[in-house]
């Protein structure tokens, strides 16, 4: 499958799955929603592996890096991400996403020594005013809030969504350990959910919270999407992407998520957005252009597709 083809599956897919995730609020803790989640995506990787004749088991060498990567992209990311939208509009916790085209190329620095390119640093200048302006008027009302003597509820779950983009970039990072000692995109993706439900469920233990069930359909509805399309689908077409074009340039899916799920937002959610919101969108998807326009072209590798 081409790379501009799973860039577009994800962003579709991903687009969507925030406004789904507030399908799964209410009267299950989200770390449980979480746990769900990851358990039945990664007990459907493993069987579809499993199908396919792949060993399903990998070395502690390969285990090790796979523990780090559920811990960061699939444990402390989604549990910081659905508690989020418990304030936040979903649209404005996908748009927050787009700081991973900042996050990315500067970690990527840190650990690896990969250069910034002058394009990259243009991109994110361009990705995070977009940002900016699309949340002036949130902030602003937010803080008027807090002034008031309000709780300021928007400013938590804006502290909870930035987490949640730091803990994706760490296991976007974290990816290309994994694929150095296994090119099964699927096999790893469904270790490293296991591992991410592992922590997640040791977590909603440790802290007292229940592993309760909702009787709602559009829970489960809401469950099976996530599960089957936003996580197996979408993440697979994003580790291949990793892989063939660089973590710098597949977190930009980050951009365009943002404007599909601020579509829904508006649809489903009742947001308005004004001028600047708009003007943010048109400036995400500028960035998008810009950064994905390589100074080089991109390497032909061979990977497993999904």
């Amino acid at each position: 499958m081409s790379s501009p083809l799973l860039f577009v599956i994800a962003c579709l897919i991903w687009g969507s799955t925030f406004f789904a995730i507030t399908l799964q609020l209410g009267d299950v803790a989200p770390a449980v929603s979480v746990a769900y989640r990851f358990g039945l995506a990664a007990a459907a990787l493993f069987a579809w592996c499993a199908v396919r004749g792949d060993k399903l088991m990998l070395p502690w060498r390969a285990q090790r890096w796979l523990m780090l990567q559920g811990g960061a992209t699939f444990a402390l990311s989604y549990i910081c991400t659905y508690s989020s939208e418990q304030y936040l509009v979903s649209g404005l916790v996908a748009v927050l996403f787009a700081l991973m085209v900042f996050w990315s190329p500067i970690l990527n620095r840190i650990a690896f020594g990969t250069p910034v390119s002058w394009r990259t640093w243009n991109a994110g200048i361009i990705a995070i005013a977009g940002v900016t302006l699309l949340f002036f008027h949130s902030i602003q009302g937010a803080w008027k809030d807090i002034m008031a003597g309000g709780e300021g509820h928007f400013l938590l779950g804006l502290g909870l969504a930035l987490t949640a983009t730091i803990a994706s970039t760490v296991g976007n990072l974290v990816v290309v350990k994994v694929r150095v000692e296994s090119s099964n995109v699927l096999l790893t993706m469904a270790w490293s959910m296991m591992w991410g439900t592992l922590i997640v469920a040791a977590w909603v233990l440790a802290s007292g919270q229940a592993f309760t069930l909702s009787s709602e359909p559009k829970y489960w509805g809401g469950l099976l999407y996530l599960s089957l399309f936003g996580s197996v689908i979408a993440f697979a077409a994003y580790f291949t992407l990793i892989h063939r074009i660089g973590s710098d340039k597949a977190v930009y899916i980050g951009v365009v998520t943002p404007v599909i799920s601020v579509l829904l937002s508006i649809q489903l959610e009742h947001f308005r957005p004004g001028p600047l919101e708009w003007i943010g969108m048109v400036l995400c998807l500028a960035s998008v252009a810009s950064a994905l326009k390589s100074d080089s072209p991109v390497r032909k590798e061979s990977v497993e597709a999904a």
